[in-house]
């Protein structure tokens, strides 16, 4: 698979509880790994024993080689379309709740974008059977998703919040993954071709519709202890159902509630890679 979007550096805190402000806590837990919506769907991808291949704009900056670290650790191909940038990347300062898994983050995501060099993409398409955008670079959203188009290859859109490119991006688009908050101004999803929708809500059930039906498919119930990247892990991983080419919708959408279900119980924002991986179950293999 080809996961084409944003690249950050995480450091994550877990705390008891969270500060209050002009207040100083000692954290029970520090981690430092890649992080963004793509990023994080591709380490599910590769942890659920796809292929996955990330496409973003990372540098070389210092900090760039602790996510590159990560993400080599975790078996994602890392393609970097800027890797003569001198600035740091976009870093984000979590914290994570310990006694129910909440977090709080604040980030700043990919400024104005590093000159990319796209003219080497359609290379990376041979024998990809999905690919994922976030919508974060849209100079490489709409490359990927124009290259999908014209090979038929199927594109899944992780719609965290309204961006200006998803004016030109949703007719692209084979099936967006929206989340409860997403706002699109009108016309709707359909009506600018986008076939399937979908809506997560969290622990609530995910709503979808088609051109032809809709319905609802439940989470399990899950006690969870770290929410960080759970709807990434979640959008990697109907990705991932998408590209396997079987199925239906209701399916695509269980399998990926169950492996986010799955993520949620496990502290520290890699320690669910092994546990997940045992979910992929009778997958095809060699999906890409």
């Amino acid at each position: 698979m080809l996961l084409a979007g944003l690249c950050t550096v995480d450091v994550v805190q877990r705390v008891a509880a969270f500060p209050e402000p002009s207040e100083k806590v000692q954290s029970l837990q520090v981690d430092v790994a890649a992080g963004g919506p793509a990023t994080n769907a591709a380490v599910t991808v590769a942890a659920l024993g796809g292929q996955a291949i990330l496409v973003t704009a990372l540098g070389a900056h210092p900090l760039a080689a602790l996510a590159r670290a990560d993400l080599e650790a975790r078996g994602v191909d890392l393609v970097d379309l800027a890797p003569q940038r001198c600035e740091a990347p976009p870093v984000s300062a979590v914290v994570v709740r310990d006694r129910d898994g909440e977090r709080t983050v604040v980030s700043r995501n990919a400024a104005a974008d590093p000159p990319l060099e796209l003219s080497g993409l359609a290379a990376l398409f041979d024998g990809i059977d999905a690919v994922l955008v976030d919508g974060h670079h849209p100079e490489l959203a709409l490359a990927v998703a124009e290259e999908a188009r014209r090979r038929e290859v199927p594109v899944v859109l992780d719609a965290g919040s309204w961006k200006p490119v998803l004016d030109q991006l949703l007719p692209l688009v084979q099936v967006a993954a929206c989340s409860a908050g997403f706002r699109a101004p009108a016309p709707s999803l359909a009506e600018r071709g986008v076939p399937v929708t979908i809506v997560t809500a969290g622990p609530e059930p995910v709503r979808w519709s088609t051109t032809e039906d809709s319905g609802q498919v439940p989470v399990p119930p899950t006690r969870a202890r770290d929410t960080l990247g759970a709807g990434d892990v979640w959008h990697g991983a109907l990705a991932y159902a998408v590209a396997r080419r079987d199925g239906d919708v209701p399916g695509w959408i269980g399998y990926a509630n169950a492996v986010a279900a799955e993520r949620v119980q496990h502290v520290g924002p890699r320690s669910w890679t092994k546990a997940v991986g045992k979910l992929a179950g009778s997958r095809e293999e060699g999906v890409r």
